[in-house]
């Protein structure tokens, strides 16, 4: 299914000058990923300058992870292949936010524990995604989405705002909310998985 959101508009019209290039959905993917890994890095330093460049490098990222799907469509470029690509980028990137923020947050009041902290989201994010992955598969064939969005906006267009928390310093409450929202949301996606599988006659 197209996505309709704003960020899927904005980045619809900013891949146009890219449809007739060399340049493919996969290089945009790979370059999604690799900032994606280098802003995480940087906010594992826990200074306010790395800080600083991590949450550019972030919405560079997330913005990739639109630009890519609509690199593909437009230009008529899709393949499986792609699609693993970019839900392993995905993945590997949301992740990597949660254990690279909270091994920054270890020279605070948490200390040591605020790297299991992001450990346990990073865990519960990969579970989450990989159900959620599953759900949408099992329901392609109407376009319905696991976590269906809203005013325009994705679920995940959420993760627009972690660059900016890190910047204002409120990612503390984040990564420790994550160490039991996260698994919890993965234990919720697993819950409509199983739903969805009964709907579609699969034994859970």
């Amino acid at each position: 299914m197209v996505g309709d959101s704003w960020t899927h508009k904005i980045a619809r019209v900013c891949i146009l000058p890219l449809v007739d290039s060399p340049i493919t959905p996969n290089h945009l993917t790979v370059v999604r990923l690799l900032s994606g890994i280098a802003a995480c890095s940087c906010f594992a330093v826990g200074q306010w300058e790395f800080d600083l460049w991590g949450g550019w490098l972030w919405l560079f990222s997330a913005f990739l992870d639109r630009a890519d799907g609509e690199l593909a469509r437009v230009s008529g470029k899709t393949s499986a292949w792609g699609h693993k690509l970019d839900y392993v980028a995905d993945v590997t990137v949301t992740a990597l936010f949660f254990v690279g923020a909270g091994a920054g947050l270890r020279h605070g009041w948490l200390g040591d524990w605020a790297i299991l902290c992001g450990l346990l989201g990073g865990a519960g994010v990969v579970a989450a995604e990989i159900l959620a992955e599953k759900i949408d598969q099992l329901q392609k064939d109407t376009g319905e989405k696991a976590y269906p969005g809203f005013a325009g906006f994705d679920f995940d267009d959420v993760l627009y705002l972690f660059g900016p928390l890190v910047w204002l310093g409120w990612h503390m409450p984040v990564i420790v909310g994550a160490t039991i929202g996260a698994p919890a949301f993965a234990l919720l996606t697993w819950y409509k998985l199983g739903k969805a599988r009964a709907r579609h006659g699969q034994i859970p």
